[in-house]
């Protein structure tokens, strides 16, 4: 059926007619979006939206999305304009994401949720704040921001009268909750259908994650002074990426050479990751979704040789970035910031917001209301209820 306009030369496209494109166009082992197990709770299905791209419509219009402008990458927001963010972050995952699904024929709408949606629910400031709420969180079930992002969407976001959370879909829940990096505690439970392996698209998700931070953490880490290109140059990775951008004519300005030379990273990554991946595919004969779904091996694959170039370059990231005293004050800072507030919260719970203290009332553990309340808190504004509760000078 096609629903066309009160103009008769702009035609409409229906949900069953995406449908049924995606069924001509996208691969065999793509997850199709009328094949979905459906949601939680029964909704009227949307006229124009396939289920993924509604999902993923849901998801840019939550508070917990919103608030990834003000959480940190590596750099806390109040160092400086130019670094990451959280949400810039999440924004550079999904345009990696698509554009390798894109050339895959894998389901983009799906790939897009699960990009966007892959750090919904990451704490404040960063891995610091999760090792921090890890720990809080030892003995009373645990703290993983995967995890965390599966409450957001299955209970913490309030947006309709007759169910709580968002009601996405059984694919993007699961995608959310089996979205794995190297960061990942590798002793927490997945709940759905933990025996089956990732989708395409969720592994396409895992992916653009580390490549978008590796190379931007780089270009942020190099503007903040902390890094040095000739420490890099030790990189062979980089040293040829480097060299690539010189060959093809070099660039007015050292700062134009460096982005050209991240750029060039990302793009031999990408390359290499679809070009590994279709061989992957090929070799281990997968032919559906069932397939991708069966298969213990991930798909989603570098080269060797890029897995070989990669390592030295995250190694250096780890030494050089990540452990220099800079970033590990702020994240030690961090640390006792949400450890203190932790601690008051729990002494006197009168101190929450009355939304907050309502859930204890209703004889929730205490323990968790508090964590959802502060790994929903950006940096910002952790900082600021720091300074109201803890500086006799600042008003309440």
């Amino acid at each position: 059926m096609t629903i066309t306009s009160s103009d008769p030369s702009a035609p409409l496209a229906s949900r069953e007619e995406l449908e049924a494109r995606e069924g001509q166009w996208l691969a065999s082992y793509a997850m199709k979006s009328g094949r979905t197990r459906g949601r939680q709770h029964p909704e009227p299905e949307d006229p124009f939206r396939t289920v993924y791209r509604r999902d993923r419509d849901r998801i840019v219009h939550t508070t917990a999305f919103r608030r990834l402008e003000y959480k940190t990458q590596v750099f806390v927001n109040h160092e400086g304009d130019y670094y990451r963010t959280r949400l810039t972050h999440t924004l550079e995952v999904a345009q990696i994401a698509d554009s390798i699904a894109r050339v895959l024929r894998l389901n983009e709408d799906l790939v897009d949720v699960v990009a966007l949606a892959h750090d919904i629910g990451h704490p404040p400031f960063g891995h610091a704040g999760e090792d921090a709420l890890r720990e809080l969180m030892a003995d009373h079930g645990g703290f993983d921001h995967n995890l965390q992002g599966l409450r957001v969407v299955d209970l913490l976001e309030q947006r309709y009268p007759s169910f709580p959370g968002l009601n996405l879909t059984w694919e993007v829940r699961e995608s959310i909750n089996k979205h794995r990096t190297p960061y990942a505690p590798p002793d927490m439970e997945v709940a759905l259908d933990p025996s089956l392996s990732p989708l395409l698209e969720a592994q396409i998700a895992d992916v653009a994650d580390e490549i978008a931070y590796d190379n931007h953490d780089l270009d942020d880490g190099l503007t903040s002074g902390i890094l040095k290109e000739e420490e890099l140059a030790a990189s062979e990775l980089w040293r040829r990426a480097h060299e690539a951008v010189e060959a093809a004519g070099g660039s007015a300005s050292a700062e134009i050479a460096k982005y050209q030379t991240i750029r060039h990273l990302i793009n031999w990554q990408v390359s290499d990751l679809t070009q590994a991946t279709i061989r992957q595919l090929g070799r281990l004969k997968i032919s559906s979704v069932e397939d991708v779904r069966a298969c213990p091996e991930r798909l989603v694959v570098f080269s060797e040789e890029m897995q070989r170039l990669r390592l030295p370059l995250k190694r250096l990231l780890w030494t050089q970035l990540y452990q220099h005293y800079r970033v590990v004050r702020m994240a030690d800072k961090a640390k006792r910031f949400l450890g203190e507030l932790f601690a008051l919260y729990l002494k006197k719970p009168e101190q929450l917001p009355r939304t907050t203290h309502s859930r204890l009332r209703r004889g929730e553990e205490p323990y968790r209301v508090i964590c959802d309340y502060i790994a929903g808190m950006t940096d910002r504004y952790c900082l600021e209820e720091y300074k109201k509760l803890f500086d006799p000078f600042e008003r309440v």
